[in-house]
């Protein structure tokens, strides 16, 4: 199957992403629906996950993603390679996020990830990002107690406001002394992070805990 071309930003208060969503039955996606859960909000492509899925059968992951062709794409390969672990879901975070995580068994998210997301740079497009204080909020209801929160971005404002709203909040703590965390705690790293790297830029990396 050829790589699917799609826009790179889309809208996410357009009346397009704000359609309601049908959820599946998670008893017939995950073997063990039982199992933690690991949500990947902004999947893109999947890759992470892709990666990440076989080296972890005793988690399940989520991957989230707007744009719905590369949620048709990454659940083909998904498909192909016959992981019970993983699914991908077309939805827009900010709008459907509490009705997702209520589909679940309660206290089975236990880590998020949001990895360099749309930057959205114009001052009148800032309510377009996905860390809104409300998504934060909604978080800090549904992760376990411990469960972590880790935040990368190629874009240092981006990786701050991020930072700053989860430690706004009170059920939130850094996990690491350095302003930026140094290494990537997971052994699998995005298409962008890559990218970013080969390039010599920087990615500003945050790694939060939260506790009830």
């Amino acid at each position: 199957m050829g790589r699917v071309r799609v826009r790179q930003h889309v809208n996410p208060l357009s009346d397009k992403y704000r359609q309601s969503i049908t959820l599946p039955d998670w008893e017939n996606v995950y073997n063990n629906v039982a199992q933690p859960l690991h949500l990947d909000i902004g999947c893109a492509r999947g890759k992470f996950l892709l990666k990440m899925a076989p080296l972890y059968p005793e988690i399940n992951f989520l991957g989230i993603e707007i744009r719905e062709p590369l949620v048709i794409e990454a659940n083909e390969h998904r498909d192909n390679l016959e992981f019970n672990n993983l699914h991908f879901l077309f939805c827009n975070i900010n709008l459907f996020l509490t009705p997702l995580l209520d589909s679940f068994p309660l206290g089975v998210l236990k880590c998020v990830t949001i990895q360099f997301p749309d930057p959205w740079f114009k001052q009148r497009h800032i309510k377009r990002r996905v860390v809104q204080p409300e998504l934060v909020n909604t978080l800090a209801q549904y992760l376990v107690e411990g469960g972590t929160v880790f935040l990368q971005s190629d874009v240092k404002i981006v990786a701050e406001e991020m930072g700053e709203r989860f430690l706004d909040h009170p059920n939130f703590e850094k996990q690491h002394s350095e302003m930026w965390l140094q290494e990537n705690p997971f052994p699998i790293a995005t298409e962008r992070e890559i990218a970013t790297f080969n390039k010599g830029e920087s990615v500003y990396r945050l790694l939060l805990k939260h506790y009830k």
